[in-house]
């Protein structure tokens, strides 16, 4: 089948290049036309595991190919997928200009009935208009499916590829069938696309990361009541996520979640809630108790060293929201960073895969270090933000030779307390 992925970002470009290795012709645009030039010449402008060699494989096979011409690309598609960003808004809503805007260049591009896709993620009701939008801009027939992304950054490229499931959103089976077609590929041993109808497809996106995001915020709340009572949040974990109603997933606590997803479309729901005259209370908490999350960790911080951290250097180890990506939207880092800085501290900070970007966020407040172990010259303590698998298992010997104090504030609870206590550091974990 010949598609067209409008938006070669992160879901685009996991989209496009997981379709074309299942034998689809696909062209992905973009009007950035520096990225362009850069995927063209085999160069990704993001970090996840086997997207590099995916794409490389399927560009030299003539599947997969890179254009900023829109006109051309819908004029010779049958499908055309929107993958472009939507940004959260003043107001907290999704700012649907690029969808939208990609909805009118589309609908004067056609040239036949076209199925157009929402990848993007999208409140209730934007399927209805771009419906409208590409209506006012073509004479030729078109159905607008939402197929929503369920892709966790760091494991993108397995969960296009053998998806739990696929939401297919569509209130039109030539639609559906052609949906079905594409898809079909992805389940050899057993169908797992679950039809519905498009407003109903919209609302699983934000629920099923609303829900997500309050499993962390859940487990965040129980871990701070633990520390208060004398409990340990690590055996409540266990104890609770053995039960198969509950689960394991999502159920460490942390410095709570971050990344392009779970803050901003918390926000949207919220702000859709709001204009249909409905109170999320239990999602107005998840996202509050999240942000009180990074705050606990640098209370932490104060009440050893005290609210004026002038002449004191911390390393930190982990700079992205999580492992696996070099992603630093919304993490947990960019705020316990700032908040040390405004107290008068030094930072010396390595990450596997995030500096570049931390330099476009954070820019050169910190100092960054090229090795794990370069972080720890003269250091006062060890700030564990991100639980890289190269940080599970460090050299502590070696660690406590090259710190001035050795002390670790781990904030993913990657260590263990009784063990760290044994080779003479003091360790403050979460809960």
């Amino acid at each position: 089948m010949k598609i067209t992925i409008i938006g070669a970002g992160y879901v685009g470009l996991v989209a496009g290049a997981c379709l074309a290795d299942m034998g689809n012709d696909v062209i992905c645009i973009d009007n950035n036309s520096n990225k362009i030039e850069k995927l063209e010449a085999g160069i990704i402008p993001l970090y996840e595991p086997r997207l590099e060699e995916l794409v490389k494989s399927n560009v030299d096979e003539a599947r997969l190919s890179f254009s900023t011409d829109l006109n051309s690309a819908v004029k010779a598609s049958e499908v055309c997928f929107i993958a472009v960003e939507t940004p959260q808004d003043k107001d907290g809503s999704a700012d649907l200009q690029y969808v939208l805007g990609v909805a009118e260049q589309i609908g004067k591009a056609m040239n036949d009935y076209k199925v157009i896709v929402d990848k993007s993620t999208v409140p209730v009701g934007t399927a209805e208009k771009v419906a409208e939008i590409i209506r006012k801009n073509t004479k030729y027939p078109f159905d607008v499916v939402s197929n929503p992304e369920f892709l966790k950054q760091g494991n993108a490229i397995d969960d296009f590829l053998y998806p739990d499931r696929v939401v297919i959103g569509s209130n039109s089976d030539k639609a559906t069938e052609i949906m079905q077609e594409i898809y079909s590929p992805f389940f050899r041993t057993g169908n797992r696309i679950i039809v519905m109808d498009v407003k109903s497809a919209e609302m699983t996106k934000y629920a099923a990361n609303s829900f997500l995001a309050t499993k962390i915020s859940f487990i965040n709340e129980i871990a701070n009541l633990c520390e208060k009572v004398g409990a340990d949040a690590e055996m409540v974990r266990v104890g609770i996520s053995t039960d198969t109603r509950i689960g394991n997933k999502f159920l460490f606590p942390g410095l709570g979640y971050g990344g392009s997803c779970f803050p901003k479309d918390i926000k949207a729901l919220i702000k859709t809630g709001s204009d249909f005259g409905c109170d999320m209370s239990i999602i107005k908490a998840t996202d509050n108790v999240n942000k009180k999350q990074r705050t606990n960790f640098t209370d932490k911080i104060f009440k050893r060293f005290g609210k004026d951290l002038t002449g004191r250097t911390f390393a930190v180890w982990g700079l992205a929201f999580k492992p696996k990506t070099d992603d630093m939207r919304e993490a947990p880092a960019i705020t316990v960073i700032n908040t040390l800085i405004d107290a008068g501290a030094k930072i010396k900070a390595y990450d596997p895969k995030a500096i570049e970007n931390s330099k476009k966020i954070i820019g050169d407040k910190i100092q960054y270090t090229k090795t794990s172990y370069e972080v720890f010259d003269n250091v006062d303590a060890l700030l564990l933000l991100t639980e890289w698998n190269e940080f599970r298992k460090p050299d502590f010997d070696r660690i406590k030779t090259l710190m001035k104090n050795p002390i670790i504030f781990d904030g993913r609870n990657l260590y263990e307390k009784a063990r760290l206590k044994e080779k003479g550091f003091e360790y403050y974990g979460i809960g």
